[in-house]
């Protein structure tokens, strides 16, 4: 519980988030990370992946491959193509935040499509190289570099990344792809051959190879196995809708590797299981992509919603209200009688409206019931020079048309207190009972008879609205109001919803 002593206050902007109130209530609001279900959706992906490798090792009867280099190529081009669009994407995540694991994940995208789109065919196809040397080498280390890159992303966390790098966001994979051109070029002579036995049928597990071939191939499912732990981790740490879809896909990635390794290369005519999961795990990374996609276009959005309201905010507040406190001060030089009391309550009342427009115009969509509820209350304490006391449950939580129509029942109301009641002192109370939530607001002014108010309201058509339209907004809650008040006693609203 605080209390707040009213001092004067000038015309007042939109509020902002340094307008902190002090501490309210019974605690400060702690807005936790978003946290989904990725650890189950990744622990899922681990089960689905150990079953099939299992099911390939021990059963007789299911074919880990099938012959078939035409759909091996369109998978391929697939593979390349989203890794490609997940690069462009992690490539402007890049240059909007500047973490170097968006950075180091851009690398290892862009190396894996290269390695996947063109490499393996160029050195076949354009230099006529078929003798598992070149052909096979030249890829598989740039995908094990790639694997490495994402290893090392997923270590690094939300680091940020030196500004050189930008510079080297294209150079660098380029660079890399050319020296082991090169350096592999030099050698073909003396390049060993990678794999020199082919399946005799497509049941029968075959580990053979280099042994080279398979450190690689075991070095890459590790990588990819440490990286998927890790980005599970922080994706229960992290409101970040890509992350969340990397250590599934990098699962796959993984158990696509081991496959590599237990059975016969990728890098032959074949069709291989470890192929099947290695798209899976670009299609979990495209589903990523477009999600965050969608995710940056929505915050595009809200963030372009949330500054107009801000422009019109101030627009407000250098027009209208300037020009009705000036008219206000002007009326101040009438002479005393019914017709300067009638535009001197129109206009505090315009100026109150104008203020609760720029007050909900300035408002961010995700604050707290309570932190709004005081920062009206001291404002209008601050104004009308009233004692503010408040007790405000933090933990209540309502949606934004709630929040707004409990703000303005909370301003009539202490308005109705301070205007026609001449109180000194305000508390507001915001707490929950037998299931229900409560907003009391109680003042120590003169009070006044609820029926002879509403007679008076129906004769003139002019008073009483408030009355009514705080009534209106409980109902709309939906919620019922409550008002207590005799002459002389002060008067206490409550809204229960």
């Amino acid at each position: 519980m605080g209390v707040d002593g009213g001092t004067t206050s000038g015309e007042g902007g939109p509020p902002t988030h340094a307008e902190s109130p002090p501490p309210i209530g019974r605690g400060t609001v702690i807005v936790a990370p978003r946290r989904g279900p990725w650890y189950p959706l990744t622990i899922a992906v681990w089960v689905f992946c150990i079953l099939v490798t299992a099911l390939l090792l021990f059963s007789p009867t299911v074919p880990f491959g099938f012959p078939n280099r035409s759909l091996h190529l369109v998978l391929d081009s697939v593979d390349a193509c989203i890794a490609l669009l997940v690069a462009y994407l992690l490539h402007n995540r890049f240059l909007r935040g500047g973490r170097l694991q968006d950075w180091l994940l851009t690398e290892a995208m862009l190396l894996l499509a290269v390695a996947g789109l063109g490499l393996s065919y160029v050195v076949e196809e354009l230099l006529g190289i078929r003798d598992g040397r070149l052909n096979i080498w030249l890829p598989l280390i740039v995908r094990v570099c790639g694997a490495i890159l994402v290893l090392a992303a997923a270590l690094v966390g939300a680091r940020t990344a030196p500004p050189v790098l930008r510079r080297w966001t294209l150079a660098a994979p380029a660079l890399l792809i050319a020296v082991c051109s090169v350096l592999l070029w030099a050698v073909r002579d003396v390049l060993p051959v990678a794999l020199d036995q082919l399946p005799d049928d497509a049941v029968t597990p075959l580990i053979t190879g280099h042994p080279v071939l398979l450190v690689i191939q075991a070095g890459g499912a590790v990588c990819f196995l440490v990286a998927s732990l890790s980005f599970a981790r922080q994706a229960t740490r992290r409101d970040d809708e890509l992350l969340r879809w990397l250590a599934p896909a990098f699962t796959l990635a993984a158990f696509a590797r081991i496959n590599y390794l237990l059975f016969p290369s990728i890098y032959t005519d074949w069709l291989y299981t470890g192929d099947l999961l290695r798209t899976a795990c670009y299609l979990l990374l495209m589903i990523g992509a477009l999600r965050e996609l969608q995710h940056y276009w929505s915050d595009q959005t809200r963030s372009a919603v949330r500054e107009d309201r801000r422009r019109l905010a101030r627009e407000l507040h250098d027009g209208l209200l300037q020009e009705l406190a000036y008219i206000r001060i002007e009326t101040n030089g009438i002479p005393p009688g019914s017709s300067k009391r009638h535009i001197t309550d129109a206009t505090e009342r315009a100026l109150d409206e104008a203020r609760a427009a720029v007050n909900a115009l300035g408002q961010v969509g995700d604050e707290s019931l309570g932190f709004v509820l005081h920062r009206t209350a001291r404002e209008l304490a601050e104004r009308h020079r009233v004692d503010l006391e408040v007790d405000l449950d933090d933990s209540i939580q309502v949606d934004r048309d709630q929040r707004h129509a409990l703000m303005r029942i909370t301003r009539e109301a202490v308005l109705n207190g301070v205007r026609h009641g001449g109180a000194n002192h305000v508390r507001i109370e915001l707490d929950r009972s037998d299931g229900e939530r409560r907003l009391t607001i109680t003042d120590d002014g003169s009070g006044f008879d609820r029926e002879s108010a509403s007679a008076s309201a129906a004769a003139t058509e002019t008073g009483g609205y408030g009355l009514v339209s705080m009534d209106d907004r409980a109902r709309g809650l939906p919620g019922e109001l409550q008002i207590r008040s005799s002459p002389g006693e002060g008067c206490v609203v409550t809204v229960t919803w």
